[in-house]
């Protein structure tokens, strides 16, 4: 009997298994938790091909990764700081901006490329059965690493022309980076599952995020927001968890202007965004899960 033959006869008599994910909001929950898990040496492969297919046959590599940001802090720091005057009214200007660019930045591109990482893996998704949550999972650690790029450069920075870093306050920019980081990839999964269906999602993504991006403080302060707005406004513009995770950011990173320059209560507000920030990415992951069964066909 040839190889072939004795392979397909193991095959054949394999029991079925049921590879669908359990229907159960939590049960269902533990059990994705749980696949991801056993497959988390593939997740760090496909983050490790995301960084080296942005950097592919490229002269300067990872220099690219600074290259964007700088271009922005450059064009913001001219047109708001010294064209608008900005500059005279935030000390050290061009670093409170790279501090919430830092930040931004790590949950644009989590968004960005975490709504197109299903469509961009079709080809692996239609003939290999894998938890379809760590490609966008992957795209987390993609941005992560460049994130992490961008933040030694700041942190130079900072302690260079001063301005930066506020040892006492380090907790506001941690919580802010992961208050960033689980909206974010809640948004991915949520968003990437709904492109598989909606080609035009990735668009609007885009045009939500040139929105988001002014509506949080990154090239102006609180006290603008707060001198323009009344006491309402000015709730409805903290509920947004990404304008405080930029303010977390600037209180532990930046330290040229006082406490004016930061909303009150920032800490419980970074704590319930956090929070509410673990409630949506449980619910973003069930949506996925309910999505995903279907992709292979949609794709």
């Amino acid at each position: 009997m040839s190889l072939a033959s004795e392979r397909m006869e193991r095959l054949a008599a394999e029991p079925l298994r049921d590879t669908n994910l359990p229907l159960g909001f939590i049960s269902g929950t533990a059990r994705s938790l749980g696949v991801i898990w056993s497959r988390r040496e593939l997740v760090l492969l496909l983050v490790k091909r995301e960084i080296k297919s942005r950097y592919k046959d490229s002269v300067l590599g990872l220099v690219w990764s600074m290259v964007r940001p700088l271009v922005m802090l450059l064009i913001y720091y001219l047109v708001i700081g010294q064209f608008l005057g900005a500059v005279r009214m935030i000390p050290s200007f061009a670093v409170y901006v790279f501090t919430g660019l830092t930040v931004w930045t790590l949950f644009n591109e989590i968004i960005l490329m975490g709504t197109r990482s299903i469509l961009d893996n079709a080809g692996i998704i239609k003939k290999i059965n894998l938890p379809r949550e760590i490609f966008p999972l992957a795209t987390v650690g993609s941005a992560g690493f460049n994130f992490v790029i961008q933040l030694v450069i700041l942190v130079a920075a900072a302690l260079i022309v001063g301005g930066g870093v506020n040892p006492a306050q380090l907790h506001y920019s941690l919580l802010g980076v992961l208050v960033a980081i689980i909206w974010g990839t809640a948004l991915a999964l949520v968003l990437s599952a709904a492109n598989v269906y909606l080609r035009d999602v990735q668009h609007l993504v885009e045009v939500l995020l040139l929105i988001g991006f002014w509506v949080s403080p990154v090239v102006y302060s609180w006290p603008m927001v707060a001198s323009q707005v009344g006491s309402t406004l000015q709730e409805i513009y903290m509920a947004n968890p990404i304008t405080v995770a930029v303010f977390g950011m600037q209180q532990g990173l930046w330290s040229g202007g006082d406490a004016t320059f930061f909303p009150d209560h920032l800490l419980a507000r970074l704590l319930i965004a956090f929070g509410l920030g673990l409630v949506a990415l449980f619910l973003c992951q069930r949506v996925f899960d309910l999505l995903q069964r279907n992709f292979a066909q949609e794709i």
